[in-house]
């Protein structure tokens, strides 16, 4: 499972203060997978926060190579900053996938489900999304928040997981892809 494209976090034109200097570097979350990523830009090519470039096995434009990926601690601040917008926009955008997950969650052990992962979902929420996906597939956001009484936001709640899931060690993930540090191609 490997990331696609990205979004541009940080662009660091003159890299790490204090290290290499002189070689351009850029931080970046993964599009699908919600990888932290560490990436080179070619040879002339400026990249901007908030841009999407491609990183897949194909010819890339902007990205010379990946350099490998980061812990959230290893972030900048200004990529910190933008990366909870940039969370919520891809969430909103990979609707349908996260749709997939509230009609497929099952059970992580005997005592506890997926859904119980969520920020601010007990059991009280827990049975009524059972109850609900039991009659009917969730089909978008809206339908949950009409269908489920008193669901908390849908996309805040799956956006507070994705950053609960980057900023800590958790021992479940639901939507990021655990990773160990390693070096990309």
């Amino acid at each position: 499972m490997k990331e696609e494209t990205c979004i541009i976090l940080d662009y660091l034109p003159t890299g790490y203060a204090d290290r290499r200097k002189g070689e351009s570097i850029a931080q970046a979350v993964g599009t699908s997978f919600y990888t932290l990523l560490e990436v080179v830009p070619r040879e002339g090519i400026d990249l901007r926060p908030g841009q999407e470039v491609y990183i897949g096995d194909g010819k890339r434009e902007e990205i010379r190579f990946i350099r490998g990926s980061l812990e959230y601690g290893d972030l900048t601040n200004a990529a910190r900053s933008l990366l909870e917008q940039s969370v919520e926009m891809l969430v909103k955008r990979n609707e349908q996938k996260v749709i997939e997950f509230f009609n497929k969650a099952g059970m992580i052990t005997p005592r506890m489900h997926q859904f119980q992962l969520l920020p601010g979902v007990g059991k009280k929420h827990l049975l009524d999304i059972l109850e609900e996906r039991g009659k009917k597939p969730f089909e978008s956001f809206a339908e949950i928040g009409e269908r489920v009484k008193l669901f908390p936001d849908m996309v805040k709640t799956v956006v507070r997981r994705i950053m609960q899931e980057l900023e800590n060690d958790e021992k479940y993930y639901i939507f990021v892809q655990k990773h160990q540090k390693r070096q990309f191609a």
